[in-house]
């Protein structure tokens, strides 16, 4: 990319020259570089990973859109805290996505997770849900609630209700052998090694026991 003095003798250039060369303004400086036409050769792969993201980015506005249990701030930042964990630097979103598209390479079924709960968030008798929307319906069968004092430590679980298409919980659990109260947790629903949704994790929520 060159400098220039007075483009095409006059004051400034922009646009192409018989697309050979392409003069614009960069930081305030005239600037030439060569014209380019971007490739974009659409092989099978990319038509592939283009159509997981599109399917990606469908899920995220629906679950935004629910009507009474759409995916909320809440939600992104438990995501946000998931790509922080991962030692990523991405925005919820696009971590969303990522994992969506993950979970469709793996050959499995992704889903998007929204509207949690600590309805009771007491450790002798815990109570949470998580509403999450899949590919498809009714497939994930089984998974956990991981906990931890730390994003990165989720050391402790506890096998989740799956209303299948619909809604992980835990209902009046006890969970006093590793919640304390006053503490606070950061929890991960995961489906279990083996189910059809393997890997479709949520992102990573906190709370304080009580």
């Amino acid at each position: 990319m060159a400098k220039l003095k007075a483009p095409l003798m006059s004051l400034g250039a922009s646009g192409k020259l018989a697309d050979t060369l392409v003069f614009f303004p960069w930081k305030g400086i005239n600037v030439v570089r060569e014209y380019v036409v971007p490739s974009n050769p659409k092989t099978a792969l990319q038509v592939t990973q283009r159509g997981y993201m599109t399917a990606a980015v469908a899920a995220i506005h629906t679950a935004q859109a629910h009507a009474t249990k759409p995916l909320s701030e809440t939600d992104q930042v438990a995501y946000s805290a998931l790509a922080s964990a991962k030692g990523k630097v991405m925005t919820w979103f696009n971590q969303i996505t990522k994992l969506w598209c993950d979970v469709k390479v793996a050959a499995k079924i992704p889903a998007v997770y929204r509207w949690v709960n600590f309805s009771d968030p007491t450790p002798a008798s815990f109570d949470m849900s998580l509403q999450f929307d899949e590919e498809g319906a009714g497939v994930m069968a089984a998974g956990k609630f991981w906990f931890g004092t730390s994003k990165t430590n989720l050391i402790h679980s506890e096998a989740g209700d799956v209303d299948a298409g619909n809604m992980v919980s835990l209902a009046d659990k006890d969970l006093s052998a590793f919640l304390t109260a006053g503490t606070k947790y950061f929890c991960q629903f995961r489906p279990d090694t083996g189910d059809d949704c393997e890997g479709a994790d949520s992102g990573i929520y906190n709370f304080v026991a009580v």
